[in-house]
């Protein structure tokens, strides 16, 4: 897709660096940001697992987060008047800005490969006696990037009830952001998603998602790749688990919920919640950016109707997560095709699926009703 030029790059009063993008050119953005904030420092850091191979975040400064502030104090809305907030602007289109409250971040140091899940190897291990290594247990700072996407500056807004010519302004400033922290140093995996209800845990109201720059590849994706690898190396040197997912569930059409010319929405065979969605292009492609323009209207729009539908299951909105899988920025490129993951833990009209003991703990998931069952349920309210 081409990046689009109707954005302007400003700075916050703490050096946070907000893009505006808007829905067409010309528009002047240049209020400052009024507020004396002080210097924006990130203290977060990774920590290493070595039973599980995988990376866990501790950012403690996010435990004062802002946490479901009235309407009137909103920091996404406008600044309007004496009411500062984190846009300083009137009125916006689409914005991203740099997290004041971040998971990651803070300067690359060039510490090496850091990147875990076990695609290029976990760090430390044990000495030749058998002991731990200094480097069993790593504490590395949390470098990376996270931002914030404004889908409208409308606060009673949502995703499902933007106009196609918004939808096109969001999948330009994903497609910008994954190119641009693709190239930050020290980021290896670029990650969209939204958050939408506090059943959740969303701190805030206003329609926004998010994107993470992990200096790691996740586990979920280091476990995919594995296995993307493992049924290359038996059916073909240009086989894609992926896409034989595909051609499978377009053979039994027992789950598939729409098509479009270029995308599969589906409930998988072996979903994790009440339900789920997949949403995978026809052809392989690895990330967003891979997508033509036409794509990805067709795309947003896809997305938009699956949401819709949510509703429609319990006459509501209810909580959902919407997740976007793309390929790492180094590894793995080549085995991974680009998804969309659609969750909510709605199980019922008032009742919400928890995951306790089993999914907790030993991460081994039940379902209460068949996929095909809940696919039926998708297609019913179209």
């Amino acid at each position: 897709m081409t990046i689009p030029t109707n954005k302007t790059r400003t700075v916050l009063s703490d050096g946070r660096e907000l893009i505006y993008f808007d829905d067409r050119p010309g528009i002047p953005r240049t209020a400052p940001d009024l507020r004396n904030l002080a210097p924006h420092r990130p203290q977060s850091e990774i920590r290493y697992d070595p039973v599980l191979d995988d990376w866990v975040i501790v950012a403690a400064h996010r435990q004062t987060r802002t946490n479901l502030p009235a309407a009137s104090e909103c920091p996404l809305c406008p600044t309007r008047g004496a009411s500062l907030s984190e846009i300083p602007a009137d009125d916006y289109h689409v914005v991203t800005f740099e997290n004041r409250f971040p998971s990651l971040g803070g300067a690359y140091e060039g510490r090496g490969d850091i990147a875990g899940g076990g695609v290029r190897g976990a760090p430390g291990g044990l000495a030749d006696d058998g002991a731990p290594s200094a480097a069993f247990q790593p504490i590395e700072p949390g470098v990376g990037r996270c931002e914030v996407v404004c889908f409208t500056s409308d606060h009673t807004s949502s995703f499902v009830r933007l106009s196609p010519e918004r939808l096109h302004t969001v999948a330009a400033a994903w497609v910008d952001r994954t190119l641009h922290l693709s190239q930050v140093p020290g980021v290896e995996q670029v990650f969209i998603f939204e958050n939408r209800g506090a059943e959740i845990g969303a701190t805030l109201d206003h329609p926004h998602g998010q994107i993470y720059g992990y200096p790691f590849v996740t586990s979920r994706t280091s476990r995919a790749l594995a296995s993307a690898a493992r049924w290359r190396d038996g059916h073909g040197s240009t086989s894609c688990l992926f896409c034989a997912i595909i051609a499978d569930e377009r053979e039994k059409r027992l789950r598939i919920v729409e098509e479009t010319p270029s995308f599969i929405a589906f409930v998988p065979a072996a979903p994790r919640f009440p339900y789920e969605l997949h949403v995978y292009p026809r052809r392989h492609v690895p990330d967003l950016p891979s997508l033509t323009a036409p794509e990805l209207t067709e795309l947003m729009s896809l997305q938009v109707d699956l949401l819709r539908r949510y509703e429609r299951l319990f006459d509501k909105p209810i909580p959902y997560m919407a997740c976007w899988h793309q390929a790492p920025v180094r590894v793995g490129r080549d085995l991974s095709h680009l998804s969309l993951q659609l969750m909510s833990p709605q199980r019922a009209p008032n009742v919400l699926k928890f995951f306790a003991s089993s999914e907790s703990g030993m991460h081994a998931y039940t379902m209460d009703v068949l996929p095909e069952t809940i696919a039926a349920r998708f297609r019913d309210v179209k």
